[in-house]
């Protein structure tokens, strides 16, 4: 039986999942922004906790772990390079290292950026990466703890994986990141298209995500730097791609 998800609110803007095995009955928090918001999804979904998969250290997405190992006793894992900062953590791990949830099974892909040891996590099998804070949906995370060079070799990371791959992130930030990302290619079909599912989506109170990363590359401007049309939309044509990216960056830090 293939991997069955769960995707909630948490917090203000934070989106909380949970990755169940229906063949063993494992289940996996993606981060802990809110204990109270896991417990009632898992309650609602009749599983137990028996993971939590940490991406980065960042207390809105770490708060809800000490509540969560004390009434499951479950197993936390991080990111090798930022164990100190995340409480309660039983593993760690980086790049290329391979996570079980029962008999699921997620390759990490470190992505570096956002904070200095972000990982991603993601399931092949399922066609579904959760990528914390360094990719959203029509956006990317905010520079904390690295450059615009360490965050575009990141975000090549995640784009080199199958387009039909299902893209979690952390927030529920997508309505904004559209309105950036006209600015920047107003003429875009794909994003304009984007725009009006997001419309759609919202308006009826559903969440942005997951989305597709084929699309994503298609609309998403943080994934295009390399694209000349983007570089020359920010004024940069022919500079490197890292240096297209870290103005887009900056230009949504401004927005």
């Amino acid at each position: 039986m293939s991997a069955q998800t769960h995707l909630f609110r948490c917090l203000k803007d934070n989106f909380g999942v949970l990755v169940h095995d229906p063949g063993t009955g494992a289940t996996a928090a993606i981060d802990a922004p809110e204990a109270g918001a896991i417990n009632a999804a898992l309650a609602a979904q009749g599983w137990r906790l028996t993971d939590i998969l940490v991406t980065h250290h960042h207390g809105d997405h770490t708060a809800g772990i000490p509540e969560l190992k004390a009434r499951y006793g479950c197993r936390v894992t991080g990111p090798a390079h930022e164990k100190n900062p995340i409480e309660g953590v039983d593993a760690t791990v980086g790049e290329s290292d391979v996570v079980k949830v029962g008999s699921l099974e997620a390759q990490v892909i470190e992505t570096p950026g956002h904070t200095a040891g972000h990982i991603a996590y993601w399931f092949p099998k399922e066609k579904i990466v959760f990528v914390g804070d360094t990719l959203f949906s029509i956006g990317c995370g905010r520079l904390f703890e690295g450059t615009a060079e360490t965050m575009w070799r990141s975000l090549l990371k995640l784009r080199a994986l199958p387009d039909d791959t299902r893209i979690y992130c952390g927030h529920e930030y997508t309505e904004s990141n559209i309105r950036f990302a006209l600015t920047v290619e107003p003429n875009n079909d794909a994003l304009k298209r984007r725009a009006e599912e997001v419309r759609r989506l919202l308006a009826v109170g559903k969440p942005t995500v997951p989305s597709v990363l084929g699309d994503e590359k298609q609309a998403n401007p943080f994934l295009r730097a390399d694209v000349p049309g983007i570089a020359a939309a920010v004024g940069l044509a022919g500079k490197p791609a890292a240096q297209v990216f870290g103005e887009l960056r900056e230009r949504k830090n401004r927005s």
